[in-house]
């Protein structure tokens, strides 16, 4: 008979004794502490498993569960290793996570912060009434408390180590989970520096100047780049999806997946699950799967894309909206199966996301929305080969470019099919309409200038409302053709269709200039159409097949929020 599946219940103890589904992933316990190592940072998507993972790790060592490791670990990898057993209950450890510390304000989340570092130090409140801790000691965690100084805040778990080693005669282990939480949502607000230095210090206290610290396992989505928190840290050993080392301890690897849909009786389902959830590659091993939407499949008994739903894309759902030309036009190629190369990396930079194309991608491959293929390159700078990972991926983004247009409901398949049917009054309304209501949602945040910025928005803005005709026509931009580099083709997926499925299109855009002699947008336009002429941006088309005749100019003029489609 099949386990009961248990969603979004994350504590190893509770699926235990309730019987619940579980993948043993205890494995990890044996050689994460055999590898002695001070600091350890596990990198992985969100949803992947890794709270559970630590929470896996806290129920074997606390001393708050000794004596439980038959009732609870029978069966599994680690108890199946007699040099691990007598290890079980007898390290003290401190939980913190930092998961939900999501504020409106630098403020805020700090406070947030200091919720979970406040509750961390209560669990362990007998040490106020310890007689081994010091006095000192004993009285400073009797005083934190959530509205705590800064100051204290950064020291209260350097402390709380002290006072567990004292009362305990052993050195605590410091579990942090999603440490990079308040660092994305600080990127988002604006309020990035305060953070890093208010964590910054936390983690110099925490895992440096701490000889009370007997080892630190700390999980994110992100590796951050050392010159924002860990400079001041001693190395730690970051596994990031590209490191062999833990390559299985989070996500579901295909062993696993057979297995589970066996105990359900869903082998049937098989392929459909490879082709939505597979397609991650941790270290040496491929074919991981996304455990959040294999363990949501399995309860529910049909393929959803419930990874993409289950929490916040904000970060990068800004990073995409916001991002050049180049990039929406990379995402097309992506969205249609494609790959990609980029100078991506296994940090991310977040100072510089406003102005690095490789610090984007780093993100996009760390947060588990692209999967890395193969690295091109034996030294610096090394290209990263990406693609989009399976079909979940896919349609969330295609959500996501949905999701930018809903604020004037229906125009991008209204657009799409003025486009269709050559109607230039309808497009020139349809885009009217949209560059009132949605303009500074486009606006980036890189500051672009004056020149470029409507031309970031209108290409960025069309491409967008464009994606409802991948279904019969292949979207491309930026791209060359003839003598020049078109802005945007449309091209038939079969070109012997007859009607509008059958047709062609290459768009042009151009921004009012007088400094060419124009004086109206008309002019503008003529520009715009004179240029797909004189570059011979059909060439492209014919060669691939397509009729001439079939192939339609348009030029987008603009100026400001102006624009004349012709």
């Amino acid at each position: 008979m099949a386990r009961v599946v248990s969603i979004g219940r994350q504590g190893f103890e509770d699926l235990r004794i309730s019987s619940c589904f579980y993948v043993d992933k205890t494995g990890f316990i044996s050689d994460w502490w055999r590898a002695q190592d001070d600091v350890t940072l596990i990198c992985r998507p969100r949803r992947f498993g890794k709270t559970l993972l630590l929470d896996t790790v806290h129920c074997f060592l606390s001393t708050d569960l000794a004596g439980r490791g038959e009732e609870l670990f029978e069966g599994l990898e680690v108890w199946k290793d007699p040099g691990m057993r007598a290890l079980q209950g007898t390290v003290p450890v401190v939980f913190v996570s930092f998961a939900d510390c999501k504020g409106q304000s630098l403020k805020e989340t700090k406070e947030l912060m200091k919720q979970m570092l406040c509750a961390a130090v209560r669990f362990h409140g007998y040490l106020r009434e310890s007689e081994a801790v010091d006095d000192a000691d004993r009285a400073f965690l009797a005083d934190v408390s959530d509205d705590m100084p800064d100051v204290a805040a950064r020291t209260c778990l350097k402390r709380l180590c002290r006072a567990l080693r004292a009362h305990w005669g052993v050195k605590p282990v410091v579990l942090l989970d999603e440490y990079d939480t308040p660092m994305q949502e600080a990127w988002l607000g604006g309020w990035w520096d305060g953070m890093a230095d208010f964590v910054r210090g936390l983690f110099n206290s925490t895992f440096k100047t701490n000889p009370n610290l007997g080892r630190a396992l700390i999980t994110g989505i992100t590796r951050v780049a050392s010159e924002s928190i860990f400079s001041d840290m001693n190395n730690p050993d970051v596994v990031t999806t590209a490191t062999p080392k833990y390559q299985d301890a989070c996500g579901f690897t295909q062993d696993e997946v057979d297995a589970a849909l066996e105990e359900f009786g869903l082998q049937d389902m098989a392929s459909d699950v490879r082709d939505w959830y597979d397609g991650y590659a941790f270290g040496g091993v491929a074919g991981i799967y996304n455990p959040w939407s294999v363990t949501n499949m399995l309860d529910k008994r049909e393929i959803d894309t419930y990874w993409a739903g289950s929490s916040s894309n904000a970060l990068v759902s800004s990073l995409v909206r916001r991002g050049s030309t180049e990039l929406k036009a990379d995402f097309e190629t992506l969205l249609d199966g494609g790959e990609v190369g980029k100078p991506a990396g296994q940090f991310v930079d977040f100072r510089s996301l406003q102005t690095s194309q490789g610090a984007v991608w780093s993100l996009l491959l760390a947060a588990g929305y692209l999967r890395l293929v193969r690295v091109e390159g034996n030294v610096p700078p090394k290209t990263y080969v990406l693609r989009l990972p399976n079909l979940e991926i896919r349609e969330l983004f295609s959500q996501l470019v949905r999701g930018w247009f809903e604020c004037v409901e229906g125009s991008w398949n209204a657009f799409c099919r003025s486009l269709a049917a050559c109607d230039a009054e309808a497009m020139n309304d349809y885009l009217s309409d949209l560059a009132s209501d949605v303009m500074s949602t486009f606006d980036s945040a890189t500051r672009p200038s004056k020149r470029e910025q409507p031309e970031r928005f209108w290409h960025g803005l069309v491409l967008g409302l464009l994606v409802h005709m991948r279904a019969t026509h292949v979207l491309r931009s930026n791209r060359e053709s003839g003598y020049g580099r078109y802005d945007v083709m449309l091209e038939p997926r079969d070109k012997s269709a007859r009607g509008q499925e059958g047709e062609a299109h290459v768009i042009e855009f151009k921004v009012f200039d007088p400094r060419r002699g124009e004086e109206t947008l008309e002019d503008t336009l003529a520009h715009a159409l004179a240029q797909i002429e004189n570059k011979g941006y059909d060439a492209d088309l014919v060669e691939r097949g397509v009729d001439p005749t079939r192939i339609h100019h348009w030029g987008i003029a603009f100026q400001g929020k102006e624009v004349l489609v012709g």
